[in-house]
């Protein structure tokens, strides 16, 4: 087991206790993603409800020659959470990279997803990288010298409250440095009936994807949570701006983890994932917080997602 493993271990299991013993009933969304969740999600991404993924990849299709003017070419692209990579060709074929450095949780997904990437780009050095992209990540020597392009799509940035999204962005300045562009998706407000058919499709995928965290708590910590008892809970909540998603017990149950017993009541519920959605305004502000500058963005014509590309400045100590 190495460092990066050990290390996503112990703080899995940090919040998995104070979930449970401390009583906050809340899990940071990054745990959805063991390998089993990161494989639903790539189902979730083709569901007819799911328009993020469709309405984005579009957009990265249809706009290369406005990538390659904006970022132009050479630059080494560092894929935050990259999971399967599969908008990311449309990027590559645009900005012609020196090279792509994925960056994801999932180790195992991580390499499979670089060795599909790397038959379709022969000549491209591809650098995977395991590692929690919520802190700042140490680079491959390989591209330390390169200009860089972070490329963080799927609105994953809405999964997390204001404070950790600013946090993040600003760890996304320390990994890629001053001077360096963001090419960042961002999903919008719109109607919440859209917003709930999204992330509770007909088909039952994205209920599964999310009891899976149930299941890999059980897996990794010798749990016995009865997922069975648990449902899946999509809310639209007009003053955040978000959906909210729980794993509701649909009975009083009691189980076991890491040899600790807990209980819920009928009914209450464990919330295990936020996604923020954006007026551009609010983008924009939330940037230039994190330390990015927006240079310009391109969106849809329903206006249901959003791309910006923001660069590095230096600080300014004065208005």
């Amino acid at each position: 087991m190495d460092m990066t493993t050990t290390l996503v271990d112990h703080t899995f299991r940090k919040d998995v206790r104070r979930c449970f013993e401390q009583q906050t009933y809340a899990l940071p969304a990054r745990w959805l993603y063991d390998r089993r969740g990161s494989e639903l999600f790539e189902e979730i991404t083709e569901l007819p409800e799911y328009y993020p993924t469709r309405t984005e990849t579009k957009l990265l299709r249809d706009h290369g020659a406005d990538f390659a003017k904006a970022i132009g070419e050479g630059r080494a692209v560092i894929e935050f959470g990259s999971g399967s990579s599969v908008k990311t060709p449309h990027l590559l074929r645009a900005v012609n990279p020196a090279a792509y450095v994925p960056i994801d949780i999932s180790g195992e997904f991580l390499e499979h997803s670089a060795a599909i990437l790397q038959d379709d780009f022969p000549d491209l050095p591809i650098h995977p990288v395991e590692a929690d992209f919520m802190t700042r990540v140490e680079l491959p020597d390989a591209v330390a010298d390169l200009p860089k392009l972070g490329f963080f799509p799927g609105s994953t940035i809405g999964n997390m409250i204001a404070r950790s999204s600013v946090d993040l962005l600003r760890f996304m300045r320390e990994t890629l440095g001053i001077g360096s562009q963001l090419l960042i998706g961002l999903d919008r407000v719109k109607d919440p009936n859209v917003l709930i058919d999204a992330y509770d499709d007909s088909a039952g995928v994205t209920a599964e994807f999310s009891l899976n965290l149930l299941n890999r708590i059980n897996r990794e910590f010798e749990g016995d949570l009865p997922v069975e008892m648990f449902s899946h809970v999509a809310i639209w909540n007009d003053d955040y701006a978000r959906v909210e998603i729980y794993l509701e017990a649909q009975a009083d149950v009691t189980f076991s983890i890491d040899g600790k017993k807990h209980s819920l009541s009928k009914g209450q519920r464990i919330h295990i994932e936020n996604s923020h959605k954006f007026g551009l305004r609010d983008a924009r502000l939330m940037l230039r917080a994190g330390g990015w500058s927006p240079l310009c963005d391109w969106s849809d014509e329903q206006d249901y997602f959003t791309l910006i590309l923001a660069e590095a400045h230096p600080y300014k100590h004065a208005p």
